[in-house]
C-alpha cells in the first residue's frame, strides 16, 4: 500500500469506528433521564422500562442455533482484516533488501541510504545529511534531511542534489522508481555569549 492509500485506509476505519461508537454512546446516553429531557420533544428515546433483551426475545433466539456461529466467524473475519492491516503497514515501512535482478544478488535499503547520504554530504553548503529508504522493491521513496551551512543556497542545493545523488540512486534503483522527498533546514549561527 502507498502511504495516500494506507493514510485513506486509516482515517475510513478510524471514521466508522468513531460513528459505531458515538451513536452505541448516544443511545445509551438517551436512556437516562438527564439527556432524555433535554432531547427535542421528536427525537427518538429510550424509554425507562426499555429492556435491551426481554425473556420472549431471548427464548426465540435460543431456537435459532445458526446465529452464535455466524457471529463469531463474522468478528473472526473482521479480526483477520485488522491483523492483515496492521502486518501491511509494519512491513511498508523502510526497505530492508533490493533485489537486483542477477540472481539472488541484493543491494540492502540502509546500504542505499548510506551511499545517498554520503554523495549528499559532499555538495557544497551540505553540513549533515540524512537519508532513509522506504517503500517496497517495485516502488521506493527516499526521505532525504538536509542542515545546511547558514550561508548556503537552497535552491542550489536542491538542483545538486536531484541532478546528481539522486540520479545515481534512480540509476542504481532501475527499472523500479525512486521518488525523492526533501526536507532541508538551514543551520543558524549562534550568537555570541557576552561576559
Amino acid at each position: 500500500m502507498t502511504s495516500g492509500i494506507r493514510g485513506g485506509a486509516n482515517r475510513t476505519v478510524l471514521a466508522c469506528a468513531a460513528a459505531v461508537l458515538l451513536g452505541a454512546g448516544v443511545t445509551l446516553a438517551s436512556a437516562t433521564d438527564p439527556v432524555r429531557d433535554r432531547l427535542p420533544a421528536g427525537w427518538p428515546h429510550l424509554g425507562d422500562d426499555r429492556a435491551w433483551l426481554d425473556a420472549s426475545a431471548l427464548e426465540r433466539w435460543r431456537d435459532h442455533t445458526w446465529w452464535p456461529a455466524a457471529v463469531i466467524a463474522v468478528l473472526s473475519v473482521v479480526f483477520l482484516l485488522l491483523v492483515y492491516g496492521t502486518v501491511a503497514q509494519v512491513r511498508a515501512g523502510r526497505l530492508r533488501a533490493l533485489p537486483l535482478g542477477r540472481g539472488d544478488v541484493t543491494l540492502a535499503g540502509p546500504a542505499l541510504g548510506a551511499a545517498l547520504a554520503d554523495r549528499a554530504r559532499t555538495i557544497d553548503g551540505v553540513r549533515r545529511a540524512h537519508v532513509q529508504v522506504l517503500g517496497r522493491p517495485h516502488r521506493l521513496r527516499a526521505s532525504i534531511t538536509l542542515v545546511l551551512d547558514p550561508d548556503a543556497s537552497p535552491s542550489a542545493v536542491l538542483r545538486t542534489l536531484s541532478g546528481d545523488a539522486v540520479a545515481e540512486a534512480r540509476a542504481a534503483a532501475a527499472p523500479r522508481e525512486l521518488a525523492a522527498d526533501v526536507r532541508i533546514r538551514v543551520r543558524q549561527h549562534r550568537a555570541g555569549r557576552v561576559h
